[in-house]
């Protein structure tokens, strides 16, 4: 245990006028609005947080969804901003001393199944990571993690209700990790398809291993924003203003919530 996420997490735990959070939710720049669904919320900048993240504006939204408290990190480090994928380690160390029992990671990816329609979701069933980059990579203690089911199947079946409910399209399928924040070229894409690949993206996959760590059970929702460079015509591009993406996602946080 290490003293910044004992020290976060009683900071936090004195926030606890709407009772113990059962659900966090990890909310990367395009999603930030998600956290508004929350009533009667609470918020803490990072930089008041010991051991969280250095995101610019980032904070923790604490408020009562559909009647139950639900945490939401309003704001990630991505990797291809930091060049560390171990930013949300004490963060995630946090939420194991406060009891959390479901964290859901959020994110956009591009999609290499011509089933995954772009802009539904994706719920992630594994993911691959050639990239040799891990969040444990130096961390002290015991770092040989299992990554057996490392995204959690009852979160999973929890999504695939709760998307039902909400009238949400989702599929499910396996995540490729690339650093980022290039896209895929055509040849990555062909490549992803030939491991049998379902979408590529730059975000989930080391808060899986992270959630891993500290025996949190997890689970990856993306948006398929575009289909990947050279499949199906696939160019794909940033474009924040998207919203069709983060409608969807509302819903389903919502739908989540409800079927607890």
């Amino acid at each position: 245990m290490s003293t910044p996420a004992r020290a976060a997490a009683d900071k936090i735990g004195a926030l606890g006028r709407l009772g113990p959070v059962d659900t966090a939710v990890v909310l990367g720049r395009d999603f930030l609005a998600a956290a508004d669904i929350a009533e009667q919320a609470t918020s803490v900048p990072y930089g008041e947080l010991p051991g969280f993240p250095p995101v610019p504006g980032g904070d923790l939204t604490i408020g009562l969804v559909e009647g139950s408290p639900m945490m939401f990190f309003r704001g990630r480090p991505e990797f291809y901003s930091s060049g560390d994928p171990s930013l949300m380690s004490s963060a995630f160390e946090t939420l194991s001393l406060l009891g959390v029992r479901a964290v859901l990671s959020t994110g956009h990816v591009t999609s290499t199944n011509a089933d995954l329609l772009p802009p539904s979701l994706l719920s992630v069933a594994d993911h691959i990571n050639l990239s040799g980059l891990n969040p444990l990579i130096g961390a002290a203690g015991d770092n040989f993690v299992n990554m057996n089911a490392a995204y959690d199947k009852r979160l999973m079946r929890r999504l695939k209700q709760s998307a039902a409910t909400a009238g949400v399209t989702m599929s499910e399928g396996v995540l490729l990790w690339l650093s980022g924040p290039s896209f895929e070229t055509p040849a990555e894409a062909r490549l992803a398809r030939l491991l049998g690949v379902d979408a590529i993206g730059m975000s989930i996959a080391p808060e899986a291993i992270l959630a891993r760590r500290f025996a949190l059970p997890f689970a990856g929702v993306a948006v398929a924003t575009d289909y990947a460079a050279g499949f199906c015509n696939g160019n794909p591009t940033y474009d924040p203003t998207r919203s069709a993406g983060l409608v969807a996602m509302r819903r389903l946080l919502r739908a989540f919530q409800k079927n607890r």
